[in-house]
């Protein structure tokens, strides 16, 4: 999914949405009321893919957009249950990996729903169930 932010195009970054979960979950309270930060990413890439996480069900959140802004820049308050599940089927690398590569194989991108499912179907596998 394509967006901008200023004068480039933003695409929807599965790796940064991960990485927004597991840092609002790794907070002893739950509740990740200051900035995030990830290295490598620009406040506006976090402020986005922040919306989108509240967009999708995975966070509930703030709107913190201002005029001054290039993108929706949105604060993660804590993750909604749906955003543990995300977590849950996320968290191990080797399983994150086998999924992304079979949604880059067959599909090239997916929706946030999508990636879950095939998210959960590697731990299925995983388990032999």
């Amino acid at each position: 999914m394509l967006g901008t932010i200023g004068d480039c195009h933003v695409i929807r970054d599965l790796d940064l949405i991960r990485k927004l979960v597991l840092a609002v979950e790794a907070v002893p309270t739950g509740y990740a009321q200051n900035d995030i930060e990830i290295e490598g990413y620009s406040k506006e890439q976090i402020g986005y893919h922040s919306y989108l996480l509240v967009d999708a069900g995975l966070a509930k959140g703030l709107d913190a957009t201002t005029n001054d802004d290039t993108s929706p820049i949105w604060l993660i308050l804590h993750l909604t249950s749906a955003g543990h599940d995300f977590a849950d089927a996320a968290r191990d690398e080797s399983t994150w990996h086998k999924a992304r590569g079979i949604v880059k194989d067959k599909a090239g991108g997916v929706t946030l729903d999508i990636m879950k499912q095939v998210l959960i179907s590697v731990v299925k596998h995983s388990l032999g169930l």
